[in-house]
């Protein structure tokens, strides 16, 4: 098959200065700019896109709504520090005794940073389709859902959105209001449900309402959504979580081993 030249190419129809956002913002998160590099100028900027002044600093506004660099006087625009976080989904089955921090937590924050959960809210609902059949869930039957925002240095990090079946939830910690000493892991092995398996299913999308309010985004950059259905014994789910964060912030990291 032969490949079309660039000439043949659909052109970009966005406004340039998204897609000078968007050739800028891969060079920061490829390391071509690293953090706390300078960006280039305006005028090699505008020389290296044909774009006016007005339209690269209308670029470099993307990016510091993004949270990617920073400008500050008299020293141009800079990329900021810690600017994407590696997430390793497998420290979210790690067990905590009850004093220490969650595992989850330490790991998402990273060296030299601050991770808080808030629990948002706690109650019964009906679940969205995708998380009811992970769970096994029968048509309009209700799971206990624990909702919650993940903050890192201060900055809304991810919305978690946790379903438990009834079963195993009512009368438990699950369906109370308040934060869970040493963490789901730990409490639903006392219960007789230890973790042995977790899946996640990973999907880029362009933020709900509810997601942008959140996570305080400014664009309409995708998320990453993961939902992570958890298995005790005999293959029994029995935690499904949806947990959102901004895409271009986060990436997740999987080891595998050869088979």
């Amino acid at each position: 098959m032969t490949l079309p030249s660039p000439e043949e190419q659909p052109l970009d129809q966005r406004p340039l200065h998204v897609r000078i956002a968007a050739d800028l913002r891969d060079e920061i998160l490829n390391g071509d700019l690293a953090p706390g590099a300078k960006l280039p100028s305006t005028v090699h900027l505008k020389a290296r896109f044909d774009a006016s002044s007005a339209t690269v600093q209308k670029a470099l506004g993307l990016l510091k709504d993004e949270r990617l660099v920073i400008g500050r006087a008299g020293s141009g625009v800079t990329v900021r520090e810690h600017q994407q976080r590696t997430i390793r989904p497998a420290a979210s089955l790690a067990l905590s005794s009850g004093d220490d921090p969650y595992p989850w937590l330490t790991d998402a924050a990273g060296p030299g940073a601050h991770a808080v959960s808030t629990l948002v809210e706690v109650r019964e609902v009906t679940p969205p389709a995708d998380v009811a059949a992970a769970l096994g869930l029968r048509d309009g039957e209700h799971a206990v859902l624990r909702r919650q925002v993940l903050r890192i240095d201060g900055e809304p990090a991810e919305l978690v959105c946790s379903y438990y079946p009834l079963g195993i939830a009512l009368g438990t910690a699950l369906a109370e209001a308040r934060k869970i000493k040493g963490g789901t892991p730990t409490l639903l092995t006392g219960l007789g449900f230890p973790p042995r398996l977790s899946v996640d299913r990973v999907s880029a999308r362009i933020p709900t309402q509810e997601e942008h309010r959140a996570l305080g985004l400014t664009s309409d950059l995708p998320v990453l959504r993961t939902l992570r259905t958890v298995f005790s014994d005999d293959r029994r789910p029995v935690e499904v979580t949806v947990m959102v964060k901004s895409g271009h912030l986060y990436e997740l990291r999987y080891e595998f081993s050869p088979a």
